[in-house]
């Protein structure tokens, strides 16, 4: 029988105290946000909201899903999101192999120059000029083309395949494999986990991103994005909470306070979502047992 100690009982004791403080405190700020979001906006205000609204109100969201351009701009976003995401990845990935092969001759001064950017920016000026002799402004593609290639990313899926048995490259190329068709058939499935992340990563901005759109598509309500919208439409309650004349005068109504939840709520619920069917590629480990050395 199995000797307890009392040093190993307090020390769980102690593990699982701090692991359900960590668990409070990750899940406090989002519960509260979706607690405001849901309560009355005046009545916001007043503040102890904690874990659950105290005037229940469906206002917030009506306020913000009933504007004219959120549907188009919704599809917009979503188109952005997704394309954006297989392109880059896809794009990175395929350099990420090809500076990760040592027969390469020109791998490490590629390497340099992509290490180079990531720390000098021409502004914002020149990149709208940029984007304005390309042709991109008003332009659907301006979300796509100029982010096609991270630098970042890069280097974090070359990093990966570094790690990887070289045999197995080796093994393929004395099949008569190309370089494509190694790294179509071999490389990208064994590269799941990385990429997941990476495509999370690539997702996560796209969907928020809304700085782009004001830039490049300000005056296009065709092209504009959800988060541009929801920024105007948070704009605009801000500066109509700033008369409190009107504040005093409504019996109900929606306050910067609880419109701020209830995009935050609604910008992130997506992601939210998403996040489930990528964790599980979260793990290193495929390989082992791939190729005995």
């Amino acid at each position: 029988m199995r000797k307890v100690y009392y040093s190993d009982v307090l020390f769980d004791i102690l593990k699982w105290i701090f692991l359900l403080f960590f668990i409070l405190a990750t899940l406090y700020p989002i519960l509260n946000t979706l607690a405001v979001s849901f309560n009355d906006g005046l009545d916001s205000i007043k503040g102890g909201i904690y874990l659950f609204p105290r005037e229940l109100t469906l206002e917030n969201y009506i306020t913000v899903l009933k504007k004219d351009t959120l549907i188009q701009a919704s599809i917009i976003t979503v188109a952005r999101t997704v394309i954006a995401t297989i392109v880059q990845l896809f794009l990175t990935a395929l350099l990420a192999y090809i500076l990760s092969r040592k027969e390469f001759v020109f791998r490490k001064s590629i390497t340099l120059l992509y290490i180079f950017t990531m720390y000098l920016n021409a502004g914002l000026i020149p990149n709208y000029l940029l984007m304005s002799k390309l042709g991109l402004l008003n332009s659907f593609w301006v979300y796509i083309i100029p982010g096609m290639i991270s630098a970042f990313n890069m280097l974090v899926i070359r990093t990966y395949i570094n790690g990887l048995p070289e045999s197995l490259v080796e093994s393929a190329k004395m099949d008569g494999a190309s370089h494509f068709r190694i790294f179509i058939s071999i490389i990208m499935p064994l590269c799941k986990p990385v990429l997941a992340t990476v495509a999370l990563f690539i997702a996560v901005y796209q969907w928020n991103s809304w700085f782009d759109a004001m830039l490049y598509n300000g005056f296009n309500d065709r092209l504009t994005t959800l988060q541009y919208e929801l920024m105007k439409l948070l704009s605009s309650v801000t500066n109509q909470g700033a008369n409190v004349d009107s504040m005093k005068n409504s019996s109900s109504m929606v306050t910067p306070t609880s419109i701020r939840a209830a995009t935050t709520i609604i910008t992130a619920l997506p992601i939210v979502c998403l996040y489930p069917f990528l964790q599980k590629y979260f793990m290193s480990g495929l390989t082992i047992g791939g190729v005995k050395e």
